[in-house]
């Protein structure tokens, strides 16, 4: 990952699910005084059906085509804080949009922090099988080098108390390290 400052107007947030992207975005979002977008809820939001159904219909490739699209048109957007769905980063095309258009903050998470997290969690069609730490598990070993490849930062999101201390943490580590580059306002 850069060690560099990486000057930027919007800030990604990606990695595994149950890392926290949302909750944390949310918070960081209003700690910046930028507007939050979760990536997941506008393709639901645009399509007219959940994730769940989209999968169900179009199989996990035609999700990620919306998934694709829908980034392109956000990332044109300045001035957001965008938590990506724990896949998005599977695509090389997406890849390169986030590193060219917003400072990339990977939240991770250990799988025991996932399955604890998502343990009442029903509605994640990749996890709709009987060993769902062994999905976990494939998932982290496929997607974290890609992870690591598009951030500029990464923060542990496991092991920081409350997703308020964690959003704490993680906004002073954005402060030393993400040159926030100055939006225009809209008229």
């Amino acid at each position: 990952m850069p060690t560099v400052m990486n000057p930027a107007a919007n800030l990604y947030l990606v990695g595994p699910m149950g890392a926290g992207k949302t909750s944390i975005g949310r918070r960081l979002a209003e700690v910046f005084g930028m507007p939050f977008v979760d990536l997941d809820q506008v393709i639901e939001e645009h399509s007219g059906a959940s994730i769940t159904l989209t999968f169900e219909i179009e199989g996990e490739a035609g999700f990620r085509r919306r998934e694709s699209r829908m980034l392109g048109e956000l990332v044109q957007r300045r001035g957001i804080v965008l938590s990506t769905g724990g896949g998005c980063v599977l695509s090389p095309h997406n890849r390169e949009l986030l590193r060219a258009n917003g400072f990339v903050l990977w939240l991770d998470a250990d799988v025991d922090s996932q399955l604890a997290r998502l343990r009442h969690d029903r509605k994640r069609p990749l996890l709709g099988v009987d060993d769902r730490r062994a999905r976990l598990e494939q998932l982290a070993v496929e997607r974290n080098p890609l992870y690591a490849e598009v951030a500029d930062l990464r923060m542990p999101s496991t092991g920081q108390g409350s997703s308020n201390a964690l959003a704490f943490q993680v906004g002073l580590r954005l402060e030393s390290q993400w040159r926030r580059e100055p939006v225009e306002p809209t008229a």
